[in-house]
C-alpha cells in the first residue's frame, strides 16, 4: 500500500489515502480510542491492530505507507508492525524525538508521514538507515507505496495528480475522492484504485479534513460500500 495526496487550502489541508491490502484486512469503520487527555480517530487493521492513517485531538496526522524506496525483500519475523508503530507515534510528546529516537530495528521498511499546521515531516526507514526530511507544508504532494509501484510507474502515477491538479486548482475534499476513485494510468494493476487478480486491491479510501478547530475523518470501504464518518475537536494550546 498505498497512494497518499496532500493539498493544502487556507483553513488547513486536505489528506486523501487509498489503502490497497489483501481484501481480508479491510475493517469497516473508524474507531476511536481514548488515553487519558488523548484521543485518536483510526480506520483498525482488522489482522495486526495497527493503523496506516490516525489524526489526533492534538492536531496532529499521521500516515504510512509499505516501503522507502523500492521494493526491498520481506524478511519476517519483524519486531513490531508498522501500524503499531503508527500508533506508537501518538504516545511520543515530542514528534522531532519519535523520528531520532524511536527504535527501528527490525522493523520492515516504511515511508511515514507526519502533517501539522505548517509542518510536514517525511521519516523513509530503509531497514538500516533513517531518511528524515521536511517538505514544504503550502504545496501539493503525491506519494505511494515503493512496494507496489517502482519508480518509473509512482512518477507516471503522479503525472496523472499534476495534471489533473493543473486543470483544478483548488480542489475541494470531493473532488479529491472522485480523483481517488478514477485516477488512471490506462493499467488496471496500477490505476488509483487498483486490482491484481484479487489478491492485493484498493479496499478502502480515507479522508482527513484538517482545519483550525477540528479534524474531520472520512472512511469508503470499497468492497462493501459502507462509509463511517467521525470529526475530531482540535485541544487548545
Amino acid at each position: 500500500m498505498c497512494t497518499v495526496t496532500f493539498f493544502p487550502n487556507t483553513s488547513g489541508y486536505i489528506l486523501t489515502h487509498n489503502r490497497d491490502e489483501a481484501p481480508s484486512r479491510s475493517p469497516q469503520h473508524i474507531s476511536v480510542e481514548k488515553t487519558g487527555g488523548r484521543t485518536l480517530i483510526y480506520p483498525r487493521d482488522t489482522k495486526a491492530g495497527g493503523a496506516w492513517v490516525a489524526a489526533s485531538n492534538s492536531g496532529l496526522t499521521a500516515c504510512l505507507l509499505n516501503g522507502a524506496f523500492v521494493k526491498h525483500h520481506h524478511n519476517p519475523p519483524y519486531r513490531r508492525s508498522r501500524g503499531l508503530l503508527l500508533l506508537d507515534f501518538f504516545e511520543w510528546e515530542r514528534p522531532d524525538d519519535f523520528f531520532q529516537h524511536y527504535d527501528l530495528d527490525g522493523i520492515e521498511p516504511f515511508t511515514f508521514l507526519f502533517f501539522q499546521k505548517n509542518i510536514i515531516t517525511e521519516l523513509r526507514w530503509d531497514g538500516s538507515q533513517r531518511h528524515l526530511k521536511n517538505l514544504p507544508p503550502d504545496r501539493a504532494h503525491f506519494w505511494c507505496s515503493a512496494t507496489l509501484y517502482p519508480p518509473e510507474m509512482q512518477a507516471k502515477r503522479e503525472q496523472v495528480f499534476r495534471e489533473w491538479l493543473a486543470k483544478t486548482h483548488t480542489p475541494m475534499p470531493s473532488a479529491l475522492y472522485r480523483l481517488h476513485l478514477t485516477g488512471s494510468v490506462g493499467d488496471p494493476e496500477n490505476d488509483y484504485v487498483m486490482n491484481r487478480g484479487g489478491r492485493v486491491r484498493t479496499v478502502s479510501l480515507t479522508q482527513v479534513v484538517a482545519r483550525q478547530n477540528f479534524s474531520e475523518m472520512r472512511y469508503f470501504d470499497l468492497l462493501d460500500g459502507l462509509q463511517d464518518k467521525r470529526r475530531l475537536m482540535t485541544n487548545k494550546r
